[in-house]
């Protein structure tokens, strides 16, 4: 397994990120088994594991805890704090208000004093980023955070957190982590390049982009819609729908560039990432042994810049062939008020 420094923390993690949403009710249920998937993790030379508070309501930190028992002085443990977690007000979002009593709570669901790499796991456009850098600052003086980040941030809200930090004498984000596959190519655009020219760490996730890039879902075949990821996100999988065929149909061109190497489209999907300079390391999230057992099997896959020519010909640098982030948009987007003017002030005379 190779190595790299996570941005400038000096904190040295593998180039693959055992990623655990599916620990627990959402994916895989069975504790043990996930306790099982963890430890091969560490066995193959992986040290970096990522988790957040709101995976299966908490029940994903939980299992990581019990994983890590005896073993965390070797890994390199990184959680997120935003979304709700239980029902009630001020129960989420990046307030100091909450951010003190979500770490806590993660960290006694994780079962250890210190988390290594604290994130933020979306924007909050009701706090003021200060307020959110100031807290985290607070928890790195207090010993309960190494570093902190940012997960899924706009390339304007990290340059912005970056200036804050710089006036206001805070400690700024020292990691992101963005959406990156075959799929979708959008971080190429903006975010890599200012992690980069920040010199932030890059986590990036769905390399498999939500299972697109698996070998399940294939043009002319049929997808059951009432079952596994398809049930959650019909929508996102659904063949009668344009952007889904097109996802479809660049499947079936990655799969060919996967069989004149010799490999599986899913090793081809996870090396990819990994050629970004960028890049620190790429989140896999196996739900069973024998996924982790696939995806650790195309480690030594190396990306030539003629197959990388062919890649960027069946999905230009820079484009997302669908939307990779499904819980999240900008209030700009979301709320109309916010880009519309009043009624009386819309004409130009």
């Amino acid at each position: 397994m190779r190595y790299r420094t996570l941005g400038r923390t000096g904190m040295e993690v593998s180039a693959y990120c055992l990623g655990t949403m599916m620990f627990g009710a959402v994916g895989n249920p069975d504790h043990d088994d996930c306790v099982r998937i963890v430890h091969a993790a560490l066995d193959r030379g992986i040290n970096f594991v990522d988790t957040a508070d709101m995976y299966s309501a908490g029940e994903s930190e939980t299992i990581v805890g019990k994983a890590l028992r005896g073993r965390r002085d070797d890994v390199v443990l990184a959680t997120k704090v935003h979304f709700p977690m239980g029902e009630g007000r001020n129960r989420s979002g990046n307030s100091r208000r909450w951010i003190v009593r979500a770490v806590e709570e993660s960290l006694r669901r994780l079962d250890t004093d210190w988390i290594d790499l604290y994130q933020v796991h979306r924007p909050d456009h009701t706090t003021d980023v200060e307020e959110t850098l100031s807290v985290l600052g607070d928890l790195v003086r207090q010993g309960k955070v190494r570093a902190f980040g940012c997960s899924t941030f706009p390339a304007e809200e990290i340059v912005e957190a970056h200036h804050v930090a710089e006036r206001r004498g805070l400690m700024r984000f020292r990691t992101e982590q963005p959406p990156y596959s075959l799929l979708a190519r959008g971080a190429e655009a903006h975010v890599l390049p200012v992690v980069e020219r920040l010199g932030m760490g890059a986590l990036t996730w769905s390399p498999l982009a939500s299972g697109f890039l698996t070998g399940a879902y294939r043009k002319g075949r049929p997808i059951d819609l009432g079952s596994g990821r398809a049930a959650l996100t019909p929508a996102r999988f659904d063949p009668a729908l344009p952007g889904n065929a097109a996802k479809l149909d660049a499947v079936e061109e990655l799969v060919a560039v996967a069989d004149g190497l010799g490999r599986t489209l899913p090793e081809l999907a996870v090396a990819f990432p990994q050629a970004h300079p960028a890049v620190t390391s790429v989140i896999v999230g196996p739900r069973t042994r024998e996924q982790l057992d696939a995806t650790l099997k195309g480690a030594d896959l190396v990306l030539d810049d003629d197959v990388l020519d062919r890649i960027d010909a069946i999905v230009p640098p820079g484009t997302d062939l669908y939307r990779a982030d499904g819980v999240w948009s900008p209030p700009s987007l979301t709320d109309p008020g916010l880009r519309r003017r009043p009624r009386a002030a819309r004409a130009a005379a």
